[in-house]
């Protein structure tokens, strides 16, 4: 059996190995003066060689020589270059064993040193322990050994010694965590956990795969599924406290191996390890089955209030005909009493006679119920499906405990009636039933008799409790996503060093005054400048702004040169492809094993399984049409190796080594990117489809929301809802791509777009570039009053109202340092903002700032053409990468089947690693093609490169037979498809 190791090759070098390159030899192994004296107090070039090379290994990394084991070369040669040496002396000192083994010991005197022994080991497993408190990770353990041990003058000990001190120091780790989620549980709630992995012979499945396999689809009955499971996850009785004692970095690991486990893998652990996992992921599943049931429930209330307003429609739609023959009869009657009036008749006499007031009065009850259903609330026809939502409502009240800031607050009253209501059975409200909900709907609650309609009041109630916990005016303690508002932002003393990083103003007064001079300075500029025409491509027609297109900027000679560079492109299959930049990134070394955190072992089996997900072949599927993997070993590397993080990190490594290749830099430095969604219409059918957004037609589904930098590397991609607005994300892609990449300037489309954004954005550091499709609609802000603008009097919108700047500083500060510290992703903290009701103004303050950073963007946009192309050649990368994600995920019709979230991340996520893997492919076999094109004097300028693309894949064979045979595989470059090789094919 292999030998267990804590550490991958490239962490042995880090930390053990010795460089080669000249420059950081000379930061660590330069000589000083009293390093000289040192060395030439022993005789013969040999031997001062040799010491000096031992003192230069005794400090860094910390070991003696090993004669044994030889001596860097590199080292060696640059040592005897100090000390004026031959590096062949080094020879006949290496014969020396005994003077070897005597100058280690005379410096480890002269520098206070002492060898490791046996005693040291419980130190160096204590360290290994308190290094691994918070991490399972290999480098940190074996950093907290070496640092324990030069704390105490120790010499390092051989690597094999540091890394099996390190294995049982994470050991112990695991085992104090252990002990402390278990500490104080009773008798009782073990054998509950026990039972959570004893299978029902009713259902053939344990109870923990019964509660972690989640309904999803909206459906009344499915949130009682749902409160079922929380109810048999709560009857464990874990304290929610558990998880404060151990570090929260070790928490997420249990959770989740706890969540990606199979319950048949989780029973091989030891009793107590076993049980820590479960009450991790118990713990947990609270938490998702809590935000699982508020979730369900949003939607279908948000559904009874859509479906409401369909059935509106279609009713108004129908009444049409009605409608027509209506105002027909009212334009006669306008006629006939026009008529009188100017002929002086008898105004009663002249309707008779025009249209009848027989046939008038007749009318009367049609024209009132037209005028009723065209004015109708849409709570009406919500609380027609009132079943629906007594489904579910009076399981949601038992089984949430809402919380507001005071204990008085109406809406938790309102919960608190109807609660007691469903307790008694009792069907009429109280005449003074709390009515938390807008002064509109109270009169329709409540009759002009006072009485309060059952259904009106429910349905308002939970209508307007949704908005509350959308954003976080109402909260759920034991929540992930319901949280209370201010439980997301960090302290403002934790958030103080980040604002200094971000180099913000300490207060409102002095962004306020630095943006207000800049704005006013670039109006006034601009105002001047479209007087006099000195706008290129703006100009002021009727009150109303018009903008030159953007046009094309693509050299004629540019597209012949890309054909030629395509034509070059050798041929190759998708597996051979991924092969070799596994071979070139290492990416494949990011997929570490759940459990054990060691790299995979079988390649070609998670490449197979990345593919599956990139082409939505399935697991089943791309077995059945590989060879040499089979689906037993599919199965087993998805579940070991396969996670969001594991795809971060794999990814991360592609685009940085696509970043540092030279013709990646003539595509754009990677200071700039863009940000599209690309919808996927679902392979299920009703409400397990996703949703149905008519920008796309009536087929349902969802959306993959991608950035792409100028180098075409598609750095990060998220799964949303095909009706859910782009723009909150924007910043999740920016801020937590986990890449090299440095972006300054992004684009997005209209959807990208809101204030909020521009705002966050401006306060991050990120220049925000939306291409806005209502551009010229758009109104600019101002802080001075808009008469100081004169010419632009007829696009000037409301004055910033900055009050609100100034009084919310310090909560808009928290939350940039909140989502730069990434204790919260942006996409949820914008949503919050975007929600209906909201106990305070943060959303108005951030959209008052936003307003301001938008009109200067709206001035940049409008003074420079360069922008607004560089916007245009952004996105038009972001509609490259879509097209070549559409050749990729064409199985099944392109249709995405899995209903949970996690395998719909997975798909994204397979499909943008591939992409990046064959643009990282594509590229260097670009520069081989630019390389030879230029060898043969046909021109291949960087400005024409330019506007070449690395998404190319007509040279790419992307289905078919999948081989994953490495024998097959050119361990080097391939060659270029010449024109002779052609002719022979």
């Amino acid at each position: 059996m292999a030998r267990r190791s804590l550490l991958t090759d490239a962490e042995r070098e880090r930390l053990f190995g010795v460089p080669t390159g000249r420059d950081e030899l000379v930061r660590r192994y330069t000589l000083d003066l009293t390093d000289l004296a040192l060395v030439s107090g022993h005789r013969g070039d040999a031997n001062r060689l040799g010491f000096a090379l031992q003192l230069a290994l005794l400090r860094d990394p910390g070991f003696g020589l090993s004669v044994a084991t030889g001596a860097p070369e590199a080292l060696v040669v640059f040592l005897a270059e100090q000390l004026g040496i031959e590096p062949s002396a080094f020879a006949a000192y290496a014969a020396r064993v005994a003077t070897a083994t005597e100058h280690a010991r005379e410096l480890e005197r002269a520098l206070g040193l002492r060898p490791a022994t046996r005693v040291d080991l419980p130190l160096m497993i204590e360290s290994a322990a308190a290094a691994a408190w918070p991490t399972d990770k290999g480098g940190p353990i074996a950093e907290g050994i070496i640092h324990a041990l030069r704390d105490v003058r120790i010499v390092l000990p051989t690597p094999d010694t540091i890394e099996r001190a390190g294995l049982a120091g994470r050991a112990r780790a695991r085992k104090r965590a252990a002990d402390a989620l278990l500490a104080g549980l009773s008798h009782e709630q073990i054998t509950r956990l026990d039972a959570m992995l004893a299978v029902d012979p009713a259902t053939g499945r344990t109870l923990l795969a019964w509660t972690r396999d989640l309904p999803v689809a909206p459906k009344p009955d499915h949130v009682r599924e749902l409160v079922d499971r929380l109810a048999m996850v709560r009857a464990v009785g874990l304290d929610p406290t558990l998880t404060n004692r151990i570090h929260p970095d070790r928490l997420r690991a249990l959770v989740r191996e706890g969540q990606l486990s199979s319950p048949h893998a989780i029973e091989r652990y030891t009793p107590h390890r076993r049980r820590a996992i479960l009450v991790a992921a118990l713990l947990d599943l609270e938490r998702r089955l809590t935000d699982a049931v508020l979730g369900m429930a949003d939607r279908l209330i948000g559904a009874s209030f859509t479906r409401g307003k369909n059935a509106r429609e279609r009713t108004y739609t129908a009444t049409s005909r009605d409608v027509g023959r209506l105002m027909r009869l009212l334009h006669g009657t306008i006629e006939a009493v026009e008529a009188a009036v100017r002929d002086g008749g008898d105004a009663l006499s002249a309707i008779d006679g025009a249209v009848g007031l027989d046939r008038l009065i007749h009318a009367k009850p049609d024209a009132a119920a037209i005028a009723d259903l065209a004015e109708e609330d849409p709570l009406v026809r919500a609380a027609d499906r009132h079943g629906t939502l007594r489904k579910f409502a009076p399981l949601l009240l038992e089984a949430i405990d809402f919380r507001a800031s005071r204990s008085t607050d109406p809406t938790i009253a309102a919960l608190a009636t109807l609660r007691q209501l469903n307790r008694s059975g009792k069907r009429d409200v109280p005449r003074d039933a709390p009515m938390p909900f807008k002064k509109d709907w109270r009169r329709l609650v409540a009759g002009a008799d006072g009485k309060v309609d059952r259904r009106l009041y429910e349905t308002a109630v939970f209508a307007h409790l949704r908005n509350k916990w959308r954003s976080g005016d109402v909260w759920v303690e034991r929540s992930g996503e319901y949280r209370r508002f201010d439980s997301y932002l960090l302290p403002a003393a934790e958030a103080a060093p980040i604002v200094t990083d971000l180099d913000l103003p300490a207060s409102g007064d002095a962004w306020l005054s630095e943006r207000g001079r800049e704005l006013d300075w670039r109006l006034q500029r601009f105002a001047g400048r479209l007087t006099r025409g000195q706008v290129e491509g703006v100009s002021m027609k009727n009150g109303r702004l018009s903008i030159a297109p953007v046009r094309s900027a693509t050299p004629p000679d540019a597209a012949a040169l890309a054909e030629r560079i395509d034509a070059l492109m050798p041929r190759v299959r998708v597996t051979d492809l991924l092969h070799e930049v596994a071979r070139e990134t290492g990416f494949l070394s990011a997929f570490t094993n759940l459990r054990t955190h060691r790299p995979v072992d079988n390649e070609a089996a998670l490449l197979a399984v990345i593919l599956a997900d990139a082409t939505n072949l399935g697991l089943s599927r791309m077995a059945e049409a590989s060879q040499g993997v089979t689906r037993d070993q599919l199965l087993w590397t998805r579940e070991a190796y396969i996670r969001d993080e594991t795809y971060r990190a794999a990814l991360a490594r592609i685009i940085d080594a696509h970043h540092a290749l030279p013709i990646a830099c003539v595509w754009g430095d990677g200071t700039t990117s863009a940000s599209d969604g690309q919808f996927f219409r679902s392979g299920k059918r009703g409400d397990a489809a996703g949703e149905v957004n008519a920008r796309y037609g009536v087929d349902p589904g969802f959306a993959f929301y991608t950035h792409t930098s100028d180098q075409h590397d598609p750095f990060h991609a998220t799964v949303i809802s095909a009706t859910e607005h782009e723009a909150p994300f924007v910043l999740d892609g920016l801020l937590h791509h986990g890449s090299g990449l440095s972006i300054a300037e992004h684009y997005t489309d209209t959807g990208g777009s809101t204030d909020h954004v521009h705002a966050l954005c401006a306060l991050l550091g990120f220049r925000f570039c939306p291409r806005l499709r209502d551009f010229p609609d758009r109104r600019l802000a101002s802080i001075e009053p808009a008469a100081r603008y004169p010419a632009l009097k007829p696009i000037m919108g409301k004055r910033v109202r900055v009050e609100l700047i100034r009084e919310h500083w310090g909560d808009i500060i928290r939350l940039v340092a909140s989502l730069k510290a990434g204790v919260v992703a942006p996409s949820a903290m914008l949503k919050k903002l975007a929600a209906y009701e909201r106990q305070n103004q943060l959303d108005l303050a951030l959209a008052e700032m936003g307003r301001i950073c938008r009109t200067l963007f709206m001035l940049d946009w409008l003074e420079a053409p360069a922008l607004r192309r560089r916007c245009h050649a952004g996105l038009n990368k972001s509609e490259q990468r879509h097209v070549l994600a559409g050749a990729i995920c064409t199985y099944k019709q392109g249709r995405i089947a899995d209903r949970s979230r996690e395998a719909q991340e997975y798909r994204a996520s397979g499909l943008n690693l591939v992409i990046a893997a064959i643009v990282y492919w594509n590229s260097t076999y670009m520069a081989d093609a630019v390389a030879h094109l230029r060898t043969t004097v046909e021109p291949a300028p960087d400005d024409l490169l330019s506007h070449t693309s690395p998404v190319g894949w007509e040279h790419i064979a992307l289905s078919g037979d999948f081989l994953w045979d490495h024998v097959a595989m050119p361990r080097g470059r391939r060659p270029l498809n010449l024109p002779r090789q052609r002719r022979v094919a």
